[in-house]
């Protein structure tokens, strides 16, 4: 009886310093995974930027016309606009949620592009007449409309599209790290361009 005992108080030691020994080894596992983690979202938060550098030439023309169009006076200009563009994403602005417990993360939100245009402008061939000069407003709209032109080019059009893929590269490590610690990454966001990163 005696034996039987000290075998059972040794098989019960036994399984109580295997049982905390790998409680500990468990918990401290999941602390790194989740460090990894955290630390791994806390690292995309940088600007994500396609740059590209342009030049338009923009004609301005005004006519002012009297005595039923036998007397004009016209001003004109020839606007030289070079410009430095940057079109990105600051990823500082991704409001993603991690819940640790069900091993998920949560993405809420994903900034919307940032255009930041640079241009360098020269007036050319400004002519004018004493009956119909340019106005300090009417030079700044002329400015305005050649970086609208500016806005809605191509050269834009195709710096917004490498934006936007550099954008889905960043976010696509986020959906390699949960597949490689079996996390579920949610889209609050009901984004199209996120189905695209499942696809």
């Amino acid at each position: 009886m005696r034996h039987f005992l000290a075998y059972l108080l040794i098989f019960l030691s036994g399984f109580f310093i295997a049982k905390f020994w790998y409680q500990t080894k468990e918990t401290n596992h999941q602390k790194e995974e989740i460090q990894v983690v955290l630390n791994s979202i806390q690292n995309l938060n940088k600007l994500v930027v396609s740059k590209g550098s342009l030049s338009e030439i923009y004609n301005y023309t005004d006519s002012k016309k009297y005595f039923y169009d036998y007397i004009s006076f016209d001003k004109k200009a020839i606007v030289s606009v070079n410009a430095d563009v940057e079109v990105g994403y600051d990823l500082s602005k991704l409001e993603i949620e991690v819940d640790t417990l069900a091993k998920q993360i949560i993405i809420l939100k994903i900034p919307e592009e940032e255009i930041v245009i640079s241009p360098n402008i020269k007036y050319f061939d400004l002519q004018q007449s004493s009956f119909n000069s340019f106005s300090k407003e009417e030079l700044n709209k002329i400015t305005s409309k050649s970086i609208a032109k500016i806005k809605n080019s191509m050269v834009v059009d195709n710096l917004k599209e490498k934006s936007k893929n550099r954008l889905l590269q960043e976010l696509s490590r986020i959906y390699q790290l949960s597949s490689i610690y079996r996390w579920q990454v949610i889209d609050a966001t009901n984004s199209f361009l996120l189905r695209n990163i499942k696809d």
